[in-house]
């Protein structure tokens, strides 16, 4: 039986989604305007590609092939990218590099930037509709799922949180319905969207191993981010350590310390790993991309 080799793996992932998100703009006029420009500056900019990873993860192992889990990738990608382009933003956390690059805004401009995130938002949906290997209500609940996940119920919510949490001390708790939502809620969406395009699509026994394994790396992965603002190489990380240091942020090291953070995040790894255990499955994929949350170092 051949190894698994997620480097690699990963690897195609991110060849596969990049070539395949980029041929999305081939039909896209905008005359003058640097709009377009600006969004696939935003999107293709670099990146792990981690929650296209987690949708082709989920469903090639569920049974979908490639092409039907392309577009659903690609979407909640769009989401992503919007997310980050807006969270720079100086009104936000005013950061000038992304991935080591300018950002959005100062590669562009400030309007521009905004209109960017926007656009790529509405661009998510537009691209999920023109998937045709899969079935209405297969998109319907795409649709669903990623639509809660990326607002109110989900991501918009947390930076929400997030925003409000800034120079005040927050409990366990509260910080980790911050995370859930800001972080996690498109991480648990990628795992669900592969679900959604596989044949296994309404098995619920198995949609509630893959929501846990997926709420736990979600936070691990936040939980990660925080310890990596802390005693990160910036060169590594794209953008500058102790960002949320200066903006007197809630962060699992501050409340925990930094040991109790990772120490934090090798449970919510454990309990990852234990629900990918009840999955007859081949979850090699997913348990080595949970491996990668926890030992990351970018």
């Amino acid at each position: 039986m051949t190894t698994y080799n997620f480097k690699q793996d990963l690897s195609k992932i991110q060849q596969r989604i990049n070539a395949f998100m980029l041929a999305q703009f081939d039909d896209i006029e905008c005359h003058s305007s640097p709009l377009a420009e600006a969004m696939k500056y935003g999107l293709l900019l670099g990146g792990k590609r981690i929650r296209p990873f987690l949708v082709y993860a989920t469903g090639r192992m569920l049974g979908a092939n490639l092409e039907q889990l392309d577009y659903a990738a690609a979407a909640l990608e769009c989401i992503h990218a919007y997310s980050l382009i807006h969270d720079d933003l100086p009104a936000m956390d005013n950061d000038d590099l992304r991935r080591g690059q300018p950002t959005c805004h100062i590669a562009f401009d400030h309007a521009t930037a905004i209109l960017a995130g926007d656009a790529l938002q509405a661009f998510a949906f537009d691209i999920l509709t023109k998937n045709t290997a899969l079935s209405g209500e297969q998109k319907l609940a795409l649709v669903q799922v990623l639509s809660r996940a990326s607002g109110v119920q989900g991501m918009c919510l947390g930076q929400s949180l997030d925003l409000l949490a800034e120079h005040k001390q927050v409990s366990l708790s509260e910080l980790e319905t911050i995370h859930r939502n800001k972080t996690g809620a498109l991480l648990s969406a990628a795992v669900t969207m592969g679900f959604i395009c596989s044949p296994e699509f309404g098995n619920q026994k198995l949609a509630q191993h893959l929501d846990n394994y997926s709420n736990a790396i979600g936070l691990a992965f936040q939980v990660q981010d925080d310890i990596l603002d802390i005693v990160g190489d910036q060169a590594e990380i794209g953008k500058p350590v102790g960002s949320d240091v200066d903006l007197d942020k809630s962060t699992y090291p501050k409340l925990l310390g930094l040991d109790g953070a990772k120490q934090k995040a090798q449970e919510l790894y454990q309990t990852a790993v234990q629900n990918l255990q009840e999955i007859p499955f081949d979850t090699s994929a997913l348990r080595s991309l949970a491996e990668f949350v926890v030992n990351r170092k970018s």
